[in-house]
């Protein structure tokens, strides 16, 4: 097994634990909803610290239902993923094209190019 396979392994077990430690150990079974994202958690707290806050400002959308939410939320983290995917296989591929070209050999020294005939 090489020493990449082994970091990746180790890498899926970690992310693997991070997911699954906090519904075994039952973190968030002392609240009403367990897993709500840090927009809830803030608003609980800032409500309960002073119950007269009024916001700023309103949301310009607000979806219609929650799953219409998690779709947006799940469409955002694709478009995001793909980006960097995008960025990280282009430079990628230009270090592998200047590496190749580097170490090509020197075909020819003529500025005619290859396979031209010296005079």
């Amino acid at each position: 097994m090489s020493r990449n396979t082994k970091i990746n392994l180790l890498l899926l077990v970690v992310v693997a634990a991070l997911a699954v430690l906090p519904l075994a150990l039952g973190l968030g079974d002392h609240k009403k909803e367990p897993f709500t994202g840090a927009d809830g958690e803030a608003e609980s707290a800032i409500t309960e610290i002073e119950p007269d806050y009024k916001p700023w400002f309103s949301p310009l959308y607000e979806p219609p239902s929650g799953e219409i939410e998690s779709a947006l939320f799940s469409l955002q983290a694709a478009l995001g993923a793909g980006v960097l995917a995008y960025y990280f296989g282009l430079h990628r591929g230009r270090r592998q094209g200047e590496a190749r070209a580097l170490a090509q050999p020197e075909t020819a020294k003529s500025p005619a190019g290859p396979g031209a005939e010296e005079v």
